[in-house]
């Protein structure tokens, strides 16, 4: 009984696991996808609910991904019997794309002494939704696009605004930009060095994801980045994560040329998912619990206009 329990579980890590892991042995970061894509320029948003509400996690780049492999332009995704709920139809011979639940159970069991005991098991479980450009009779609302940004100036102002509320010390200088955990700071090429704008909030959004270790913001441990070159190739992908999240939260564009470290990065990124095919879920939801907290710091005017957005 245990067997069949456990089994579906790891078909699903490991299915979505290889499927990541052959884009990354072609060099191509999968979760950069979407912006690469013809016609999307300045329209990246997260997948949302038919709800409205943002996709997280793993979920992001499971869907993005399947968005550009098929063609979707549509953010919106929802189940088979959603679409039915609200008087539309999924159109015949349309296949789905699958999505992942992750939860807890508590389970009472008798330990060696006899006594009763609650023990937390973690399980996942996928579903299947169908994008909005797969469904007929759906109300006019949902197959709204999104805008296409005409101003970039006000949408940096914006990305700046962000950062700022943050309270993070950003320094600017030198020709490297990383997250310096002995002073705490931000460490930022001067703007001018960088392509554009966007590649600028781009690696600040990366460092941003860094900052957020620390055990009084979220608690991911660093003590080992710099000597276990798994722990750092494992830190670089939750803040490369964290940094498309909140490029496609904050309207941006991010760099698409591949900075010198990302060849090395690629290699061990491939290494940690080859070894522990949970290794991207993991990461995953790091990077949301990263981007959540940055959030939560941005006055509540600001977070009610995203919202609205």
């Amino acid at each position: 009984m245990k067997r069949k329990e456990k089994s579906p579980r790891i078909d699903i890590y490991a299915r979505i696991t290889e499927t990541i892991v052959a884009d990354l042995e072609k060099g191509v970061r999968p979760w950069m996808k979407p912006w690469s894509a013809s016609g999307l320029e300045g329209r990246i948003t997260r997948p949302l609910r038919h709800t409205g509400e943002p996709y997280t996690g793993i979920n992001v780049l499971l869907l993005w991904s399947e968005s550009l492999a098929r063609g979707f332009e549509a953010p919106l995704w929802m189940t088979y019997r959603q679409a039915v709920q609200i008087g539309a139809q999924v159109r015949k011979g349309e296949t789905g794309a699958t999505v992942v639940y992750a939860s807890r159970f508590t389970k009472t069991e008798t330990d060696s002494r006899g006594d009763e005991v609650e023990r937390d098991i973690p399980f996942l479980k996928t579903y299947t939704v169908f994008n909005c450009d797969q469904i007929e009779g759906l109300p006019d609302h949902y197959y709204h696009r999104p805008d296409r940004i005409i101003d970039p100036v006000s949408r940096i102002d914006h990305a700046d605004r962000f950062f700022g509320n943050t309270g993070a010390s950003i320094r600017h200088g030198g020709s490297k930009a990383f997250y310096a955990s002995s002073s705490d700071h931000i460490q930022m090429p001067p703007f001018e060095s960088f392509r554009d704008a966007e590649s600028y909030v781009a690696v600040l959004s990366h460092e941003a994801t860094h900052w957020t270790a620390p055990a009084h913001r979220v608690g991911r441990d660093l003590s080992r980045y710099h000597t276990d070159r798994t722990e750092r190739a494992r830190e670089e992908l939750i803040a490369e994560l964290g940094s498309c999240f909140l490029c496609a939260d904050l309207g941006i564009v991010p760099e698409l040329e591949p900075r010198p470290d990302h060849a090395s990065y690629l290699h061990s990124w491939l290494k940690v998912l080859k070894d522990d095919r949970r290794a991207i879920f993991q990461a995953a939801a790091h990077a949301q619990r990263a981007v959540t907290y940055l959030h939560g710091l941005q006055p509540a005017r600001a977070i009610k206009e995203r919202e609205a957005a």
